[in-house]
């Protein structure tokens, strides 16, 4: 009871910081500030996510053991075509029907391709409301974590809002998609208070709000070095130290009712294929999955 207490307090401060932000003018005025409150949201999280006290810590992920050279997740809203799209791949059957949250634990298969072996796993539709700790959604967030590629199955007829809240849960707990970690130096020192330096001119952070922002973890000495033209969010994920940067595949299921127009725009995005499972029809990925590599 302590611990539920202690969440639903979590989660009401984060809510009322996001609304402090919301009210506050972006403008030269107010971004030290706005760096302190992002700074705030992100410890609040790391707290949410922590688990009980007197736990072992472990248990938050489904029970499924690590199999192949690769693991992939398939992460969606329920009914987008997650469990047809496994049973297609690997020839593992996972219920599929027409009614929302048909699956209800995490399915594994294998796809064999070229003398390898990849675990792709079919998790449950629950992810709106995961960096709560809501229902099965941590579960879900557990494993993802600990995948090599997350498959973000899609509506293509609802593409855009679903796409935009599943990038958004996956954020709140820490889980960065196609990209690579920032250019910053960093390490808690002892003593011999703060060191700031830089090699690239920095538009987006000074030195003022990085102390700012270290003064929040109650950092006082450590040293700071940045390689790049990072953010605030950059500066605080580097902080916290806890992020996971993992490659996706955007998949656009059921294309076949939507128009050919549509087809057309969702399969030119990057790292991004559109696909109908009733018509066991694909596109070929346009580009590259190395967020460095801007090649198609």
């Amino acid at each position: 009871l302590d611990h539920y207490l202690k969440k639903m307090g979590i989660i009401e401060r984060i809510k009322e910081i996001e609304a402090e932000m919301a009210r506050t003018q972006k403008n030269k005025a107010t971004e030290y500030h706005l760096g302190q409150l992002k700074a705030k949201i992100a410890k609040l999280r790391t707290q949410l996510l922590e688990p009980p006290k007197g736990s072992s810590g472990g248990g938050d992920g489904f029970e499924v053991t690590k199999y192949g050279h690769g693991r992939v997740a398939l992460i969606g809203f329920p009914s987008v075509g997650k469990s047809t799209l496994l049973t297609m791949l690997t020839g593992t059957h996972s219920e599929a029907a027409s009614y929302e949250f048909t699956t209800l634990t995490c399915i594994p298969g294998v796809i064999r391709y070229n003398d390898t072996k990849i675990q792709l796993l079919d998790l449950p539709g629950i992810i709106e409301g995961a960096s709560e700790g809501k229902g099965r959604g941590r579960q879900v967030i557990a494993v993802a974590k600990s995948s090599d590629l997350v498959l973000m199955v899609l509506d293509a007829s609802k593409s855009e809002g679903h796409r935009q809240i599943l990038t958004k849960e996956l954020e709140a707990v820490g889980l960065r998609l196609n990209k690579r970690p920032p250019q910053i130096y960093f390490k808690k020192k002892k003593t011999g208070g703060i060191s700031f330096n830089t090699t690239a001119p920095l538009t987006r952070i000074d030195e003022k709000l990085c102390y700012q922002i270290l003064h929040e973890y109650k950092i006082h000495n450590a040293e700071v070095l940045f390689r790049e033209d990072a953010t605030v969010d950059d500066f605080i994920d580097v902080i916290e130290g806890n992020r996971k940067y993992i490659k996706c595949v955007y998949v656009y299921n059921k294309i076949d009712v939507v128009g050919i127009d549509d087809v057309d725009r969702l399969a030119r995005q990057p790292n991004s294929i559109v696909i109908s499972c009733n018509l066991k029809a694909s596109s070929i990925i346009h580009t590259s999955l190395d967020p460095m590599d801007g090649n198609n």
